[in-house]
């Protein structure tokens, strides 16, 4: 335990590094004199047209699409341009939230088009699929899908089919071999397996572990990780917030 809270100096998170300079990183790394660093553990490749033709999809069968992600608007065109598969103007889309929507706007003229918002949630775009029944739906998605999301489609009785579009990828990270940090935080079950792609005898010793969602948790318990930091919980609903919350007690010792 002592070990565990030990203090902290330096921490690597397992994405991107955030677009804004004024972010609560930036203020966490200030405020307690941190070196704070980001590296993506994983990354996108989309999937090339021979493996979308093996799922045998007919685009010209789909009268709907539903995106979960930006990554998937952006995956759905591309494929439909290497295909050759010219979207009409009455597809229909559904987003599970207003950002996905408006940035639809980077493929599509977005007032010319039958555009469907949730909000947050497939579950969310349930009665709105109600009303287009008898519809035919693809699901662009990656290879790594949460199983509510085609459970929600399920439970609905609609006619859709997943398009694997895309695929999460373990990055390479051997420039990390030898650099140690105080604490690894992680946003995905895959952001752990790559750490044990890369590391395959990574061993914890004194590195605290932070993580980010059920998921994330169950996926570094599996591997065999002492979970230190948890996020979101009651009090600490951001991984920042649960982190300045474990450096308040581990740096005054």
């Amino acid at each position: 335990m002592a070990a565990r809270l030990k203090k902290v100096k330096s921490i690597l998170v397992s994405q991107p590094a955030p677009t804004n300079k004024n972010n609560p990183y930036a203020d966490l790394a200030k405020k307690h004199k941190l070196k704070i660093d980001f590296r993506p553990f994983i990354h996108i490749e989309g999937a090339d047209t021979k493996e979308f033709r093996l799922q045998k999809i007919d685009l010209k069968n789909i009268q709907g699409v539903i995106f979960t992600s930006r990554v998937a608007v952006n995956h759905f065109f591309r494929v439909c341009r290497e295909v050759r598969f010219d979207v009409p103007s009455s597809m229909m889309y559904f987003c599970v939230s207003e950002a996905i929507a408006y940035y639809l706007q980077n493929h599509i003229t977005y007032r010319k088009r039958k555009i469907f918002v949730g909000s947050g949630s497939v579950v969310s775009l349930i009665s709105l699929m109600n009303k287009h029944k008898d519809a035919s739906y693809l699901l662009p998605s990656s290879d790594v899908l949460k199983p509510s999301i085609p459970e929600a489609l399920h439970s609905g009785s609609f006619n859709f089919t997943r398009a694997i579009l895309y695929k999460t990828v373990c990055s390479n990270l051997s420039d990390l071999e030898n650099v140690y940090y105080d604490v690894l935080v992680f946003f995905s079950p895959s952001g752990i397996k790559s750490l044990f792609e890369n590391f395959p005898d990574f061993n914890q010793n004194e590195t605290r572990i932070a993580a980010f969602g059920a998921t994330t948790c169950k996926a570094a318990i599996d591997a065999g990780l002492n979970i230190n930091i948890k996020a979101p919980e009651k009090n600490t609903p951001s991984m920042t917030m649960a982190l300045e919350n474990y450096i308040k007690i581990s740096n005054k010792r």
